[in-house]
């Protein structure tokens, strides 16, 4: 039985991945009068005094809303969001794991851009932090800027940013490996959708010298005219070289790959013609633009991938409950540019000088110092930036 039918069977057994539990004891009849009327009435009313003690008297300051609409559900796409449920579901258990934060899976029956704006700001009274999952691009960029505009709680879309910081933290460990500096690397990213927008656009505030972008239509160019808006966006700040062509042309002589694309779209042949000491990051799930062994074979100095059973895997379970624990912490109202640079930085640096190795840039998502590192970091970034309320 492989992982696919274990998992099926294990989530007909579990029926669900998460429950309610109760922090308030219901005994007697005092503790119903405390728990619910006539006492509760008196949290209600100093909350109708001050918004801003809901925070303190209710479970608002620990929980994230995980929102889909089931478009762009792992590699399956456009599913659905009854489908898209143990995905939530997964992701839900990941937050209370990893950043002991109790979220809710949010699963909304409508593609509308405007009526998902409409029914997350509605919702979002009752969450200290919103996480947008598996939404697809372009739609997905509107829906984040729009609810950043209208909330004044963290919203993330974790497939862009998440994805963006922990490829950041390997990429600045991967060039400790191989001793190059940042500002003078080219960076080709196959994949122009949510995540590889972000990761190209979080490279740049990281520093990397250039980045060459490949969507389905070829590399992307500077003063090209693009319908897309992400692919509009990525040919005002990439590409400084203006190669034009393929995927092979935008690999040719690069310092790194990274991809968040298809399968099997690289060749030996393409690592082979990438400059000295290439860093090679396939992250496509569950098959990889290139699998570790055919790009070490065509001499990748260091190879990262989304897979769990393989050296350096770039997961965002490394991030997302981190960057909401330290949000939450202090009460942040934007998950903003500083947070998600210390976010990086505090992961990368938890892999020491004499631990770093071609196979080791980043921890373990196991590793139970993560959260504490990146919540932490989070946390002042959130602070020195005046985003936080307490």
């Amino acid at each position: 039985m492989d992982v696919y039918e274990k998992s099926l069977k294990k989530h007909y057994e579990w029926a669900g991945k998460m429950e309610t539990k109760l922090r308030a004891p219901i005994d007697s009849l005092d503790d119903l009068a405390l728990c619910y009327t006539p006492g509760v009435s008196r949290a209600c009313t100093v909350i109708a005094e001050d918004k801003s003690k809901v925070y303190e008297l209710t479970n608002r300051h620990n929980t994230v809303a995980v929102v889909t609409d089931g478009t762009a559900v792992l590699g399956l796409g456009d599913i659905g969001p009854e489908a898209a449920m143990p995905v939530m579901e997964g992701k839900c258990a990941l937050f209370k794991k990893f950043g002991d934060i109790d979220a809710t899976p949010v699963c909304l029956n409508t593609k509308d851009t405007d009526e998902i704006v409409r029914t997350v700001a509605a919702i979002s009274t009752s969450y200290g932090g919103i996480n947008l999952e598996d939404i697809s691009a372009p739609r997905c960029f509107e829906i984040e800027r729009r609810l950043k505009e209208l909330c004044d709680i963290p919203i993330f879309h974790d497939d862009q940013h998440g994805t963006a910081i922990v490829a950041g933290a390997a990429l600045l460990n991967a060039l400790r490996v191989v001793g190059k500096d940042i500002k003078n690397i080219r960076i080709a990213i196959n994949g122009a959708g949510s995540a590889g927008v972000a990761i190209a656009k979080f490279f740049t505030e990281l520093g990397v010298g250039d980045i060459v972008c490949v969507c389905r239509k070829g590399v992307i160019v500077p003063g090209e005219h693009y319908d897309n808006a992400g692919h509009a966006e990525l040919a005002t700040f990439t590409n400084k070289s203006k190669i034009r062509g393929t995927l092979a042309d935008a690999i040719r002589g690069a310092d790194v790959f990274l991809g968040v694309s298809v399968p099997n779209v690289v060749t030996k042949d393409m690592i082979k013609s990438m400059a000295n000491k290439p860093i090679v990051f396939p992250l496509a799930n569950p098959v990889p633009e290139i699998t570790r062994e055919a790009a070490l074979e065509a001499g990748a100095a260091v190879v990262g991938t989304g897979a769990s059973n393989q050296p350096n895997q770039i997961n965002n379970v490394l991030i997302f409950p981190g960057i909401f624990r330290g949000a939450l912490d202090c009460r942040a109202t934007d998950i903003n540019g500083p947070m998600k640079r210390a976010a990086a930085t505090a992961l990368a640096s938890l892999v020491s000088d004499s631990e770093l190795n071609a196979d080791y840039i980043i921890p373990n998502p196991l590793d139970k110092r993560v959260a504490k590192a990146v919540s932490e970091a989070v946390a002042k970034a959130a602070i020195e930036s005046g985003v936080a309320r307490i």
